[in-house]
């Protein structure tokens, strides 16, 4: 059975690879969710004409040779953000050799060494059992990123990211979304000096090791590649700060602004509470909305209406899950759907799994919208999107309607199959 099971899984990952021209498609009779001054158009028709968004309206006339697909009102959005994860770069957590998402660094505190110049997406594997699981819970891209330390073995400068679409293509990294990603508070103390002082004190010696390489002490933090790096982002680059308490994010902010650093805060379990600070820096925060208790000394203040708050205040927020659970990214909705329940508004916590986060990581011009000219990433769904019993009908990546199978699917029909026949007997 374990080789019958293991042959499947190397099929369907074979499949998530393979490449499949776009054609011509009308979706006719959707209620369309255009995340655009549009607003939610209901029996609309979207056309797709070389992998994008060719009109939106009705009635809208299919070409020759078009697909027609009749929505019936069924929903029809934007495809998801499936949050900052390691889908294709972490493929089974307890066997080390699949997994690419993390830099080990073993050294004492005098000798520290960051890592900036990392970066995981160099090993994406779009053959991943995890792409085709996730994206057929309608997420068609995400925010590939290191790993977060572990114990007293990393760099919490983590190292670069870059937003991956989910369609099987090798060249998946999507351009201009690279983002320098930073781990602060207490998570990271046994590599930072123990100290929150210490962190900011490190990384202000890191920049100036970048800005003046001469200057450099014996004892460096950085690499020469590791300063051309983080030269790169002081002149207005996008760092995600991982931070959490409400003071860490106000110090975040002051250093950004001092440096020439565009933030986005990562988790901020608090950030309620510095909403304000974080509207008048025009900063974006990615959360989880299910974080409500508090773990550790980090999350005292974390609440379940966060991402109500931060939104009534003018804050741009996504969605994306602490853990960064690569195996659970397609569970992102759920932390939309708790957001709603808790005073978000649905089309704000629909904004945070399509639109808001495309702008956060420079891709508003191209994705996160239905409107002409954006790349056709689309989900049909079977009702409300952000309702745990609804499903994804089809998924569409870049106009090419996604095979709605995975490992998870097959094995679950493959076994009630089996369940079906002993009940028969």
């Amino acid at each position: 059975m374990r080789m019958r099971v293991l042959g499947l899984v190397f099929a369907l990952a074979l499949g998530a690879s393979t490449s499949v021209s776009a054609a011509d498609v009308l979706i006719r009779g959707a209620k369309v969710y255009t995340m655009t001054a549009t607003g939610t158009l209901a029996n609309a028709d979207v056309l797709v004409r070389n992998g994008r968004i060719a009109a939106v309206g009705a009635p809208l006339t299919a070409p020759a040779g078009a697909t027609v697909i009749e929505a019936q009102g069924r929903p029809l959005t934007p495809g998801l953000f499936g949050g900052v994860s390691a889908v294709g770069v972490e493929e089974v957590e307890q066997e080390d050799g699949t997994n690419d998402e993390n830099l080990v660094v073993r050294e004492p505190f005098h000798e520290m060494q960051l890592r900036p110049e990392f970066d995981p997406t160099v090993a994406f594997n779009p053959r991943s059992t995890l792409v085709p699981v996730t994206r057929i819970e309608g997420v068609t891209w995400t925010m590939l990123a290191p790993g977060k330390p572990d114990g007293a073995a990393g760099s919490f400068v983590q190292g670069q990211g870059a937003a991956v679409t989910l369609d099987g293509r090798y060249d998946a990294v999507l351009d201009g979304s690279r983002a320098l990603f930073v781990n602060l508070g207490t998570d990271v103390f046994s590599i930072s000096g123990g100290s929150r002082a210490a962190q900011f004190m490190v990384l202000d010696q890191a920049i100036r090791e970048a800005c003046s390489p001469g200057a450099a002490t014996e004892h460096t933090l950085l690499h020469p590649a590791g300063r051309e790096v983080l030269k790169r982002y002081l002149a207005g680059g996008r760092v995600a700060f991982d931070v959490d308490r409400a003071a860490d994010i106000r110090q975040v902010l002051a250093f950004s602004k001092r440096n020439g650093l565009k933030p986005i805060i990562v988790s901020g379990a608090e950030a309620w509470v510095v909403a304000a600070d974080l509207a008048r820096d025009n900063v974006p925060v990615l959360l989880d909305s299910l974080l409500a208790l508090p773990s550790d000394f980090d999350h005292i203040g974390a609440r379940l209406d966060n991402a109500a708050l931060l939104n009534k205040a003018g804050v741009k927020i996504a969605f994306s899950q602490y853990d960064r659970s690569s195996h659970n990214a397609r569970k992102v909705r759920q932390l939309a759907g708790n957001a709603v329940a808790h005073g978000l508004p649905f089309v704000a916590a629909l904004a945070g799994l399509t639109s808001n986060p495309a702008e956060i990581f420079g891709l508003g011009a191209t994705r996160g919208r239905i409107a002409r000219g954006q790349v056709a990433d689309l989900v049909l769904w079977s009702g409300d999107p952000l309702e745990v019993t609804s499903l994804a009908d089809q998924v569409w990546i870049a106009g090419v309607a996604i095979d709605m199978h995975s490992r998870q699917s097959e094995l679950r029909d493959r076994y009630l199959e089996r369940l079906r026949q002993n009940q028969a007997r």
